[in-house]
């Protein structure tokens, strides 16, 4: 029987009750189409602006086949260019992060300056006419908010500050700005479709079901809200003491966090920023994660930890119990998408149905559906469609 593609009625979408369908988590031709239709525009971070403080200071992204390099300029401006010589196309620099003077090719010796300009090319008389002016690197659109950098490959979705408009004063208290990276960049790669992740992040209804830790510090109180850009998530620690050490202990160490309203001294808070980017803010630290999408079934989760100065010794204990605790829902997290990961590319699985209160997914969908009509469709169209 052939596939039909389902025509969406504003005013009510029939589809609006369903999951995607499981193609989409494996299909290469929907992976391209994904790309072009939303995930080069949307915003990456790069790091926090703490993290190249200084003249020369950089940090890259490898995102979906290109790599960025943002830096600090003489003036004290911060600048992101695509990782390329304009000579032969070299990359201009390894790894991470590093401190240059100037960007010299490893291939040719091209040199540029921080601000991009090319300033210096070996056997200058080889090259009649050429400008130096045209020949800068290329640059890469850039957003600083609240102390984070931010990159776009291409123009198209909201700003970060556009998407966080609606909680820019809850987000305000925790003074973004001030803080500090209190560990190390990691890179997890998962063989897993990149939605299967951000799914996760924001399912509500597994909570009870696959974090018992979770469930022992939040009680019944984990809520989830769909906004037009952003999934929020919060839990509040209830007052019982958990049966797990680590947990218990960390009820008891974590200290006032006075800066932050009487609120949010004992809330963990989460934001997803469609597609791929979260914040985890809890009131001893913030963690940021992506979802880089490699292929149609293998992502890379990024992510590391950031927290304000404090020299307190309750403050260093809760920050390590708040790694531990973390660390087992990971753990927990990674056997739960595996599993579904699985599933999705199993010729046996149809679209499911979503609950009511299963907002978050039912948002994800409906955008999916707006982007890339061809998630409308139960099966996937012939082989090379996005093309």
């Amino acid at each position: 029987m052939a596939t039909q593609l389902r025509t969406a009625d504003p005013a009510a979408d029939p589809l609006d009750g369903q999951s995607l369908p499981g193609w989409l988590y494996h299909d290469p031709d929907f992976f391209a189409a994904e790309q072009r239709a939303f995930l080069r525009a949307a915003p990456q971070v790069v790091c926090h602006q703490s993290e190249i403080a200084g003249t020369g200071d950089w940090r890259t992204l490898e995102y979906l086949g290109e790599s960025v390099l943002v830096i600090r300029g003489d003036d004290g401006e911060v600048r992101a260019f695509a990782n390329v010589c304009r000579h032969r196309g070299s990359r201009l620099v390894d790894g991470e992060a590093g401190c240059s003077a100037r960007l010299t090719c490893p291939y040719h010796a091209w040199t540029y300056g921080k601000d991009g300009r090319l300033i210096g090319v070996p056997q200058r008389g080889e090259y009649p006419g050429l400008n130096p002016a045209t020949l800068g690197l290329v640059p890469v659109a850039l957003e600083a908010w609240r102390g984070f950098l931010f990159v776009t490959l291409e123009p198209g979705a909201p700003s970060v500050a556009e998407m966080m408009a609606p909680y820019d004063g809850e987000v305000a208290p925790y003074r973004f700005e001030e803080l500090r990276p209190i560990g190390r960049l990691t890179m997890r790669p998962r063989d897993l479709n990149w939605k299967t992740i951000a799914d996760n992040y924001s399912d509500g209804l597994h909570i009870p079901i696959g974090h018992p830790g979770l469930s022992r510090l939040f009680g019944r109180g984990y809520k989830i809200e769909a906004g037009a850009h952003v999934d929020r998530m919060e839990g509040d620690l209830v007052e019982g003491k958990s049966t797990n050490l680590s947990e218990r202990t960390y009820q008891r160490f974590l200290p006032e966090a006075e800066h932050l309203p009487v609120s949010h001294r004992r809330k963990w808070l989460y934001f997803k920023l469609f597609p791929n980017v979260a914040f985890d803010i809890y009131p001893d630290q913030v963690d940021f994660m992506q979802f880089l999408p490699i292929s149609a079934t293998q992502t890379v989760i990024r992510e590391i930890s950031y927290a304000l100065p404090d020299s307190r010794r309750e403050m260093k204990a809760a920050r390590y119990l708040n790694w531990r605790i973390n660390r087992r829902v990971n753990e927990e997290d990674t056997e739960l998408i595996a599993r579904v990961q699985a599933g999705m590319e199993s010729s046996s699985y149809i679209a499911g149905p979503l609950g009511t209160s299963e907002l978050c997914l039912r948002s994800f969908a409906q955008k999916l559906r707006r982007l890339v009509p061809e998630a409308r469709l139960d099966r996937p169209p012939a082989p090379g469609w996005s093309r």
